[in-house]
């Protein structure tokens, strides 16, 4: 599995922690770290990142995203907005737990905002490991993990007919907001080579 990072700028000092804890619990997978940076000259909104980890995902180029903003709600909201993300809202290791399990999302968003003593970052750390403790999208409980499961499946195809192509999507928004996500050369470059869906990695190369 790959797996992208990316939060949006107003918490770029948990960049590396954020990095470093999903690499030591992600197992065997492949983590890219896309920011956002100290060094960058551009700050991104919680929305602009939401757009940034649905072109990955939609693009093929990850698999899975671990982003998160101040309150984590935003960024979980903002991403339940593109087509083909389904993030979950992390605060806890049970949350983290539990999404994975039941709903099987290919995003998550985490607080990094609230409560940054050492016990906030202890919290944080006992949710990534716990979001990787097992495989996703076993169910749970084990004992009604098939009707789970199926809720999920359905979750998944109402949420897929009811949002446009995301191809579609990303043509139809504002040439401003196309500009401003495009000058995250990181991301893009990342979705140009490694892109897998043709017609949007396609679309990517040609607005390079």
């Amino acid at each position: 599995m790959k797996i992208g990072v990316i939060q949006a700028s107003s918490q770029i000092r948990k960049n590396k922690l954020l990095y470093d804890l999903v690499s030591k619990y992600s197992n065997d997978s492949e983590v890219i770290n896309f920011g956002c940076f100290e060094n960058e000259d551009e700050k991104y909104s919680y929305i602009e990142i939401s757009l940034l980890a649905g072109l990955l995902l939609a693009s093929g180029a990850v698999d899975f995203i671990v982003s998160g903003c101040s309150s984590g709600q935003g960024m979980m909201l903002a991403c339940n907005n593109i087509p083909n993300v389904l993030c979950g809202y992390i605060p806890t290791a049970m949350d983290a737990y539990l999404f994975v399990q039941i709903n099987n999302g290919n995003a998550v968003s985490v607080p990094l905002g609230e409560e940054y003593t050492w016990k906030g970052e202890d919290t944080l750390e006992e949710t990534i490991k716990k979001l990787f403790s097992e495989p996703f999208g076993q169910g749970y409980p084990r004992s009604e993990a098939q009707r789970k499961l199926k809720d999920t499946l359905l979750l998944k195809d109402i949420r897929k007919r009811s949002q446009k192509d995301a191809l579609e999507f990303y043509v139809s928004l504002d040439a401003d907001l196309i500009s401003k996500i495009f000058t995250k050369k990181d991301v893009i470059k990342y979705i140009s080579i490694n892109g897998t869906d043709e017609k949007l990695t396609d679309w990517v190369r040609d607005k390079m």
